[in-house]
């Protein structure tokens, strides 16, 4: 049984870093992956963030997809209430086929709050009801030829009445995978209805990086359920857990980087803190203790209790640990942080690569009974 390895960016950079730095170094991030071995790389999507740079997956893939061989591309996510149906179904198919059918797509209702802001406010029930249009439209639009007609809540489509079938137009792109690339929904909230529909529909459950373990299996058992109410049993190889991690020649190495104050990784706890209590009042998700107060859950507090850091040997052994507590998973999601120090970042992936999923793979199989 072996664990794959993946990687998630944002991403977020120190802020007034060098935009065309800030890119290069995200790109440099996944053709490093690619080169390693990891299966997957995922990338997100915000349009009014100075920290958070990526403004399409899309675009950018499209700007490594003959840089990269082997490894998966994927979404993470596109924010579907800010987009036509129209436009993802085309673009996706299109990035699907330059990537020789390397895309998975994930889909999501979009949580900066900028964004939200700037598209028009929304209400999260709301948006979440336009993800499951949105991505059920696309599926129509990749198995269907024109004439078209989708009627829904939220979008009207129609390819019916300017139809050319002589020269085509009319005609959508379909993408590479047949019948379409697979979809993926990411996890957060506890008792997880997104859980649910993911395990309902079939997608690629990914369980989000920022939030305390202790939500983790309550993620996994939701996708159960929504697995089971359709028939379908679980499996749990397909289930992605995203974590921070940091691997060093040295636990004296990680720890010394993990005390600063003005690392990448607090800069990047220091935001998501303040996006949990001012933006989205849900702080409890981060805190290591849910009996401590919001004063008292500070950056210093969070970082320990969320990132798996050290020297091989202490990262494999909190892996273990982690699926001791969780369960199986079969895909580790790696969160890519700022090159603040790009040298040990490097290495902490060629480390977690080449050395410790290979032991914790051999660890998971020599752990199942035969």
């Amino acid at each position: 049984m072996t664990i794959n390895l993946g990687m998630f960016a944002m991403p977020v950079h120190a802020p007034g870093k060098d935009y065309q730095q800030s890119l290069r170094e995200d790109q440099e991030c996944v053709i490093l992956a690619d080169q390693l071995g990891f299966t997957e790389f995922y990338m997100g999507e915000h349009h009014t963030s100075g920290i958070e740079t990526v403004t399409s997956p899309l675009i950018f893939f499209a700007s490594i997809a003959r840089l990269t061989k082997n490894i998966r591309l994927g979404s993470g996510v596109l924010n579907l209430p800010q987009m036509h149906p129209i436009s993802v179904a085309s673009n996706v198919a299109m990035l699907d086929q330059m990537t020789d059918g390397r895309f998975i797509f994930g889909g999501g209702p979009g949580t900066l709050v900028t964004d939200v802001e700037a598209f028009g406010s929304v209400p999260m029930d709301v948006r979440g009801r336009m993800v499951k249009e949105s991505m059920d439209f696309v599926k129509k639009l990749w198995t269907s030829e024109p004439p078209i007609e989708l009627k829904g809540e939220f979008w009207t489509i129609k390819i019916k009445d300017k139809v050319i079938p002589k020269f085509r137009v009319g005609w959508m792109p379909k993408p590479k995978q047949q019948p379409h690339p697979p979809f993926a929904l990411t996890m957060v909230s506890p008792n997880s209805s997104t859980a649910r529909a993911a395990g309902a529909e079939g997608w690629i459950p990914i369980s989000a990086n920022f939030v305390n373990r202790r939500y983790l299996r309550g993620h996994w058992e939701s996708y159960a359920e929504g697995c089971e109410s359709v028939g379908r049993k679980a499996d749990p190889s397909t289930w992605r857990v995203a974590r921070c991690c940091l691997v060093t020649e040295s636990d004296a190495e990680a720890e010394d980087y993990i005390a600063d104050p003005d690392n990448g990784i607090s800069f990047y706890y220091s935001f998501m803190r303040h996006i949990a209590e001012v933006g989205r009042g849900a702080l409890y998700m981060l805190k290591p203790d849910l009996d401590m107060t919001d004063e008292e859950a500070t950056v210093d507090k969070i970082v320990p209790s969320q990132v798996i850091y050290g020297s091989r040997k202490t990262v494999l052994e909190k892996l273990v640990a982690l699926r001791e507590e969780i369960g199986h998973f079969g895909t580790l999601i790696m969160t890519a942080h700022d090159w603040d120090r790009p040298a040990m970042w490097r290495r902490s992936m060629e480390m977690m690569a080449q050395d410790v999923i290979p032991q914790f793979s051999e660890h998971v199989r020599d752990s199942v009974p035969a």
